[in-house]
C-alpha cells in the first residue's frame, strides 16, 4: 500500500492536501469569488459576502482613523507552540480541530507578551482588518475611565444628560453613567438581528436624524434604572454622545493618544463614523488581529503597558471583577452564563475572567492571572452565537487553554 501512495500523481496529492485543510463551509462563504465585499445594504446580513465584509468594511463605509503608534510594542513568538486540548462533545480536541470545525477567520493566543498560536483562514492574513462587532463597546467603557481619570468626567453616577442637556426629559437622558455602563437603563429595547428589531429602528433614526433623536424615540422604562441587566446597543451610544461632549472631539480623536498608541499598536485602526460626526460606539470599530491581542494584553495587566498606567487600575477591575457587582449583574444572574460588568462579560468562577464579545463571533478572552488573552475573529453562521456550536465550543476552547496554564 505505501509505495502506491508514493505514485500518487502530484496533482492528486495537493488535492487530498486542499481537501483537507479546507476552512468550513468557505464556498457558501464565496471562496469562488475570492471571498467578495458587500454593500452597505447587504454586508450585514448577506452570508457570502460576510467573510470578505468583515475584514474589509472600511472600504464599505466611512470612518475615523487611529493611527499605529510610532514604535510598536514587540510582540515576540514563543520558542514552540503548545499542544492546546479541550473537551467538546465528550471528545478531546485540539485548536486545529477547532479551526476545521468553526468559521474562525483568525486565532491568536498570547502569554506573557507572547504569541503561542496565530492562525487564519479563508485567505486572510495579519494585515488584514477584522470586524469588532460590539467588543467595540468595551473600548468606550475604557474611554469612560480615562476621562473619569483625567476629571472630565465627576462621577459615574452622573446623569447622561447632565453632561448631554438634548437628552434631558428621556429615559436614557435620566439614566446614570454607571447604570449605562450596566445596560440597565430599564428602557425595553428588542435586539435579535432580525432585520425589523428595535436596534434597525434605532440604527435607522439615528443615521437619518442624529444619535440624539434616535435616543429620545424610546420614551419608557420597564423597570427601575439599575435593577435589571438587558442587552441593548443603544445604550453606549449615549457614552459616546457624553465623551464628545466632554472632550471636544470624537472618540476616535480622544483615544488615539491615550489607547491606541499607548498600547503600542502596529497598525492603524479605524472606527466606522455615523452622519452626525460620532463613532457608532456600539460596534464597527476594525483592527488587525495582533493589535487587538495587544489591547487584551493591556486588559491581562490591568490597564498597564510597562510603567505606564493607561487606564485607571480601580476602574478596570470595577467594570471586570463579577464579585464587584451588584447580585443582578453576576453571572448566572445577567444571563444564564455570563454576568456583566461595565460593558464588559464576566465569566463565571472565583477567579476574575472576563471577554469583549462580539455578533458572528469575535471575542477577546483574558485571564489577567496567566497573562493569558485569546482572540477570535469569526464569519459565524448566526448573529447570536450561543444558537449554534461556536459559542459553545469557543468557550471550551478558552477553559482547556487556560487549564494547560492553571486551574478554572
Amino acid at each position: 500500500m505505501r509505495p502506491r501512495l508514493v505514485l500518487l500523481p502530484f496533482a492528486a496529492l495537493a488535492a487530498l492536501t486542499l481537501q483537507a485543510i479546507a476552512a468550513p463551509d468557505e464556498d457558501l462563504l464565496g471562496k469562488a469569488d475570492g471571498y467578495p465585499i458587500g454593500s452597505r445594504a447587504d454586508w450585514y446580513y448577506n452570508e457570502r459576502v460576510r467573510v470578505g465584509s468583515f475584514s474589509n468594511l472600511d472600504q464599505i463605509l466611512p470612518y475615523y482613523t487611529l493611527a499605529k503608534a510610532a514604535s510598536p510594542l514587540p510582540l515576540p513568538k514563543a520558542a514552540s507552540e503548545p499542544r492546546i486540548e479541550y473537551r467538546f462533545e465528550q471528545q478531546t480536541h485540539t485548536i486545529e480541530d477547532f479551526l476545521a470545525r468553526e468559521r474562525v477567520t483568525g486565532l491568536l493566543l498570547i502569554k506573557d507578551g507572547q504569541i503561542l498560536v496565530e492562525r487564519y483562514q479563508y485567505d486572510r492574513t495579519a494585515s488584514n482588518r477584522f470586524l469588532s462587532h460590539s467588543m467595540a463597546k468595551s473600548i468606550v467603557s475604557l474611554a469612560v475611565g480615562i476621562a473619569l481619570a483625567e476629571k472630565k468626567i465627576s462621577s459615574l453616577d452622573d446623569s447622561v444628560a447632565s453632561y448631554v442637556p438634548k437628552l434631558a426629559g428621556s429615559p436614557y437622558g435620566e439614566t446614570t453613567l454607571r447604570n449605562i455602563l450596566r445596560m440597565s437603563s430599564g428602557v425595553p429595547f428588542n435586539e435579535v438581528y432580525d432585520g425589523k428589531d428595535d436596534l434597525t429602528r434605532f440604527n435607522i433614526a439615528r443615521y437619518r436624524y442624529g444619535s440624539i433623536e434616535a435616543l429620545r424615540q424610546f420614551k419608557a422604562r420597564e423597570v427601575e434604572q439599575g435593577t435589571r441587566f438587558h442587552y441593548a446597543s443603544s445604550e453606549p451610544v449615549n457614552l459616546v454622545l457624553v465623551l464628545r461632549q466632554v472632550t471636544g472631539m470624537a472618540l476616535s480623536e480622544y483615544l488615539t493618544p491615550r489607547l491606541w498608541q499607548p498600547i503600542g499598536a502596529e497598525a492603524d485602526a479605524t472606527w466606522v463614523k455615523a452622519p452626525d460626526g460620532t463613532v457608532t460606539g456600539s460596534g464597527n470599530f476594525n483592527a488587525i488581529l495582533r493589535d487587538y491581542g495587544r489591547l487584551g494584553m493591556l486588559l491581562a495587566n490591568d490597564g498597564a503597558v510597562g510603567d505606564r498606567q493607561i487606564v485607571p487600575r480601580d476602574y478596570l477591575l470595577e467594570a471586570t471583577d463579577s464579585h464587584r457587582q451588584p447580585d443582578a449583574f453576576a453571572p448566572g444572574k445577567a444571563t444564564r452564563y455570563f454576568g456583566y460588568g461595565y460593558l464588559f462579560w464576566l465569566f463565571p468562577g472565583e477567579k476574575r475572567r472576563f471577554a469583549l464579545l462580539g455578533v458572528y463571533g469575535q471575542s477577546i478572552f483574558v485571564d489577567p492571572e496567566l497573562k493569558l488573552v485569546m482572540v477570535i475573529t469569526a464569519a459565524a453562521k448566526t448573529a447570536s452565537v450561543g444558537a449554534e456550536s461556536l459559542g459553545r465550543e469557543r468557550d471550551a476552547l478558552w477553559r482547556g487553554a487556560v487549564r494547560t496554564y492553571g486551574t478554572w
